[in-house]
């Protein structure tokens, strides 16, 4: 293995890191405006929200720490390398890539409990609206008992 291979991860994982820094600080902004909410009057959606903030903000920081692990892992990989130990440069390549991965399932953990959040913004909306039903195949609302196409 050439020094150039962990090198072409430097931009993966840099722009990953970005990602997870930007999901954080939505996630921030989202809980300070729950917060302000509920100081004002209490909603019931926002105390079922607050669980899944916590595990996604959880799994933010997994992320962040496999991610940030990884680009450590790579770094010592080059350096390895470069001091011409292969098998230490090939072992770090390998770990990074595991640590690359593992960030990679706690991002996709996180994108699922995220999507289970909306379902709970939906399902209240829903429930103010009992008349409107969502069309999830297209996209459009449409008043209970209406045939498709009509």
């Amino acid at each position: 293995m050439t020094l150039t291979t962990p090198a072409l991860l430097f931009p993966a994982i840099s722009l990953l890191l970005l990602a997870y820094t930007n999901r954080f600080l939505v996630l921030s902004q989202i809980i300070r405006k729950l917060a302000d909410e509920e100081k004002t009057h209490h909603h019931e959606v926002a105390s079922r929200q607050i669980g899944l903030l916590h595990r996604r903000v959880v799994l933010t920081k997994y992320m962040q720490v496999a991610g940030v692990l990884s680009f450590l892992l790579c770094t010592l990989s080059m350096f390895g390398l470069y001091l011409h130990l292969e098998l230490t440069g090939v072992v770090l390549f390998g770990a990074s890539l595991i640590s690359l991965s593992l960030s990679l399932i706690f991002s996709l953990w996180e994108v699922l409990i995220s999507t289970n959040a909306l379902n709970v913004q939906v399902a209240a909306l829903a429930e103010k609206n009992p008349g409107t039903r969502k069309n999830p195949v297209a996209g459009e609302s449409a008043r209970r008992g209406d045939a498709p196409g009509d």
